[in-house]
């Protein structure tokens, strides 16, 4: 029973000293191995590992590709134009023991890289002008920022992978500015557009209405022309007509004369049959009226 109180200790005591003395490394960490706070080693690889319990701690850095948005920050061009420029990097730890010397965690990591960055980022684009850093040559200036941003990340045992704008903006109060020169800009450009399509409404108009006379006065030309030929034709035949047969010919005026004169039923003629041309037709039917 003795032998059995102390062993039972015994392995109770082992079993603690192994949970405190092995630890994982997972595959997206690293890790270092402190002691009273001193580093005593650099672990890059996973699986299984030992440390002295209750004496060393260990400390896990991620060492995939993180990522880092920067604050907002307020940009002077070289002309004097003002631009919110909002960045964002990424980055890596590439030597656990110098980013832990240096910065201790990737809390106080991320501040210095953020305050980096935009430093970098007056330092670069405050030497363009706006026009450049809103074109294609932006991704030139970008290379600048990063190769800038990676000399100081060194020497926190970081890797700059990239740093890019996300978004550029003019200030609200340039913005508004702009907005109300764009929209001054649009509306006199509508005017220029409406005073020429009403120019040319006029022009098309005076056009077409130039376009009308002269159709209409060529048309009322030939139909003079085709009612004269038409009248000389009926005239030719009248006369050929009137050369055949006279007698019919008189006749035949005469009554288109009376329905001309006595249409209507109403129409009252004084005048002498006997000596008047115009009843010669009636004849002996007058004369026994």
């Amino acid at each position: 029973m003795k032998i059995q109180k102390f062993i039972f200790p015994v392995i109770i005591a082992i079993f603690v000293v192994s949970f405190f003395s092995i630890f994982v490394v997972k595959e997206i960490n690293q890790a270092i191995v402190l002691q009273f706070g001193d580093p005593k080693k650099i672990i890059l690889k996973p699986g299984l590992n030992f440390k002295i319990p209750f004496i060393q701690n260990v400390v896990f850095l991620d060492k995939r590709i993180l990522n880092l948005d920067t604050p907002p920050e307020e940009v002077i061009a070289s002309d004097q134009k003002r631009l919110i420029v909002d960045a964002f990097a990424r980055f890596q730890i590439t030597d656990p023991l110098k980013f832990y010397i240096s910065v201790g965690n990737e809390r106080v990591a991320r501040s210095r890289l953020s305050t980096i960055i935009n430093s970098r980022l007056r330092s670069v684009l405050g030497k363009q002008e706006l026009q450049t850093l809103l074109s294609k040559d932006r991704t030139k200036q970008m290379a600048l920022i990063q190769e800038g941003v990676n000399t100081e990340a060194e020497k926190f045992g970081i890797k700059i992978v990239d740093v890019r704008i996300k978004r550029a903006d003019l200030p609200q109060a340039n913005s508004e500015a702009i907005y109300r020169r764009m929209q001054t800009e649009r509306e006199r450009e509508a005017k220029e557009f409406r005073a020429k399509g009403a120019e040319m409404a006029v022009t098309i108009t005076s056009t077409a209405d130039k376009e009308v006379t002269v159709i209409l006065a060529n048309a009322n030309k030939q139909s003079e022309i085709m009612k004269g030929e038409g009248d000389g034709q009926r005239n030719k035949i009248f006369a050929e007509a009137f050369g055949q047969d006279p007698e019919f010919f008189a006749f035949y005026r005469s009554m288109q004369a009376y329905e001309r004169a006595l249409i209507g039923g109403e129409t009252s003629l004084i005048m002498s049959p006997e000596d008047s041309e115009f009843f010669k037709f009636f004849g002996e039917n007058i004369n026994q009226n």
